[in-house]
């Protein structure tokens, strides 16, 4: 099936047979047909139910082979363990697409996969293609088609709009639904997907983003499933100037589960997903609010150059909300350079350079607002405007309007406050297509997902043609999966990471006139902390005394790790620096491979501080995640400090990101910690590593 039959069959279906209707209005399963009607769907209406000849006043059929004529599209509302027998029907008529509202698939567990799993490999074998199960269908609004059971679909009158949306959440379609049209806003297409067993977010996110109709996409997420098309989705919607916005469940460490590593269980799914939104384009907000609200606000407008709002306000404290807000997410609200002031004041307006412009009460009428307002607009001093507005906007609606609209249409976004209850002017500000929003939270979040949005990154051409040869090398002659400490540096060594020169002993006479001091650790790729274990000694001098500490340490690996593979002890120098992180990299089932850079040492374990991104990344890339830990300040010449070798860091942090790029011998996971910085010019040292292939 081509895309554009798939299409068609999807939103725009010549037939639609709904597989369990019922002409009960107090059951669920009627309501697909009464909006059908309702709605005026042009295309044919088939019920399917064995025992009725008619639903609703539509010649109805006991079973969907006995329908005469082509269906596009089949809504599958009869009990899970009836199901595949309709598939199979599906299957045998040519039917194009089954949306499947049934619930009691993989939701459930085992069993219910395994039913799926049998759904899934029938209609791939008859050519069809599924949305679902367990989902609350569909709504093409310029087809008149909506296919769903939801409730709250039904309660409202279908208003044509620019909005897509596609929602892992079927109740949160409704919900969506609903709160958009309280505030004017029409929808194109809408999907609930349920349990994505075929057709997933991705591919929906693919045709919706093709689609004349839809100027914004919405995502409301509670994982990932289809990422790589998602991304690939996101990347043409942004050539296309067609914003990508989600909201994304798993914020919480309850919400996923994640590998046992130590860079592993320092990475939670939030941080994930906001490197994956980050990469490729897509605005992320915190409050359901701001999913509706925000995308009047960035559309026609691209990523900004950088992270710095303006605030104008006749109101205070309800400006102050959202400035403090702001703040708190980190982005900067500034006040109007000199040149900016200079210009106001020859118009007779004094503002400050205070980071709030607030005009005093009884002196921000109209004129003087929308003045102040189209100078801040103006500047280049700022990516965003904030305006807030007091008593008027309850009050006096059209004046409200005439305070914003002297600035539109405006080449940054404003984002209007409107402090007291006025829903009148929320529904004036939408209908001249300006952002107004009902909260100070919402608009803060709001103004904070449009300055941190980023245009996709590339991760083409950052490693040169056969850099990481060298390192696939030595993973081929591998033998195990898992890498002990001295084969997973050589690996680091291999990508321009500085080893830590040790040796490799299987008995203390091996030691030879090492005279130390030296740290001294058993090697085994089977025991993953031994700090933990007790099988590492730091700072050991002396021949002697080094060569008591390795008997020691195969003597106790014996004894209480007699299972475990042991590769010999090893002795390495003693190294020193200015600060110790640890980097690490991890291919994430999710959102594919990533990066990490955090405090290392005992202190990864103690604070929570680190920077995540997709890998591979470039040394501009790597500087950036450096920036985002305030520890680090210290080695770049904070207060008169010594600086360390942050360029060393950066390319370090590149250099293991290139794992990314090895296919013959993929790589799971990768840990250097700590990874010592010297002083400026003097490098990074791996002084610890560990790695395990896929």
């Amino acid at each position: 099936m081509t895309d554009t039959a798939l299409s068609q069959a999807l939103f725009a279906p010549r037939a639609v047979a709904l597989i369990g209707a019922s002409a009960d209005p107090t059951k669920n399963n009627s309501r697909a047909q009464r909006l059908l009607q309702r709605e005026g769907f042009a295309g044919r209406i088939i019920p399917v139910n064995p025992g009725r000849r008619e639903v609703m006043g539509v010649p109805a059929f006991a079973d969907i082979r006995e329908v005469d004529g082509p269906v596009d599209h089949a809504f599958i509302m009869v009990p899970s363990a009836a199901v595949l027998a309709a598939i199979k029907g599906c299957c045998e008529i040519g039917v194009k697409v089954a949306t499947i509202f049934s619930a009691g698939f993989a939701e459930l567990g085992e069993e219910g996969s395994a039913l799926q799993q049998k759904l899934v490999a029938t209609a791939r074998a008859g050519g069809l293609r599924l949305i679902g199960p367990n989902c609350l269908g569909l709504l093409s609004v310029p087809d008149r088609l909506p296919l769903t059971l939801n409730a709250a679909i039904e309660a409202e009158t279908l208003q044509p709009g620019w909005l897509g949306l596609i929602s892992q959440s079927g109740s949160m379609m409704g919900a969506i639904f609903s709160r958009a049209a309280a505030r004017g806003l029409g929808f194109s297409r809408i999907v609930s997907v349920g349990n994505e067993c075929d057709l997933g977010v991705g591919e929906l996110a693919e045709f919706m983003v093709e689609d004349p109709a839809t100027k914004a996409l919405l995502l409301f997420l509670e994982t990932f499933r289809d990422a790589d098309r998602l991304a690939a989705a996101a990347r043409r919607a942004h050539d296309l100037g067609k914003p990508v916005i989600a909201y994304k469940l798993g914020r919480s460490e309850l919400g996923r589960q994640l590998a046992l590593s130590h860079t592993g269980a320092m990475v939670g799914g939030d941080e994930l997903a906001n490197a994956f939104f980050r990469d490729h384009g897509i605005l992320r907000v915190d409050t359901l609010e701001a999913l509706v609200e925000l995308p009047r606000l960035v559309l026609g407008h691209r990523p900004p150059r950088g992270r710095i709002a303006a605030a104008l306000t006749a109101t205070g404290g309800g400006a102050g909300m959202v400035v403090d807000r702001l703040g708190t997410l980190g982005d900067a609200v500034v006040g109007p350079p000199t040149e900016v002031r200079a210009a106001l004041t020859g118009q007779g307006i004094e503002v400050s350079d205070a980071p709030l412009v607030d005009l005093p009460m009884g002196m921000s009428g109209p004129v003087r607002y929308s003045t102040v307002l189209k100078a801040l607009v103006a500047s280049d001093h700022c990516d965003a405007v904030v305006a807030v507005l007091g008593s008027t906007a309850r009050l006096e609606p059209e004046a409200a309007l005439a305070h914003i609209t002297p600035a539109m249409p405006a080449p940054k976004p404003i984002a209007v406050f409107a402090a007291p209850q006025a829903d009148e002017t929320l529904r004036l500000m939408g209908e001249h297509g300006i952002a107004a929003f009902r909260t100070p939270e919402a608009c803060a979040d709001s103004v904070h997902a449009f300055l941190n949005w980023r245009a996709p990154r590339s991760h083409d051409g950052i490693a040169a043609p056969g850099e990481a040869d060298a390192a696939g090398r030595l993973l081929a002659e591998a033998g195990a999966t898992s890498l002990n400490e001295v084969q997973a540096c050589a690996v680091f060594a291999a990508l321009g990471i500085e080893p830590p020169g040790s040796a490799i002993v299987t008995a203390p006479e091996q030691v030879g006139d090492i005279a130390g001091p030296v740290a001294v650790k058993l090697l085994s790729p089977d025991i993953l902390h031994k700090t933990d274990a007790g099988m590492v000694r730091l700072n050991v001098e002396g021949g002697a005394a080094i060569r008591a500490t390795v008997t020691e340490l195969l003597v106790v690996a014996r004894d209480h790790f007699p299972k475990a593979r042991v590769d010999g002890v090893l002795v390495a120098p003693m190294h020193r620096g200015l600060q110790e992180v640890i980097l690490g990299y991890r291919w994430d089932p999710e959102v594919g491979p990533i990066v990490m850079l955090g405090i290392g040492g005992v202190m990864a374990e103690l604070k929570r501080s680190y920077s995540v991104r997709l890998a591979p990344v470039d040394l501009e890339e790597a500087r950036s995640m450096i920036a985002e830990l305030p520890e680090l300040e210290l080695i770049q010449g904070f207060r008169g400090l010594p600086k360390g070798d942050v360029d060393a860091l950066a390319r370090a942090v590149r250099a293991i990101s290139l794992l990314a790029t090895l296919k013959d011998r993929p790589v799971q996971d990768a840990e250097i910690n700590p990874l010592i910085i010297r002083a400026e010019g003097k490098g990074a040292v791996a002084v610890d590593g560990l790695l395990t292939l896929r």
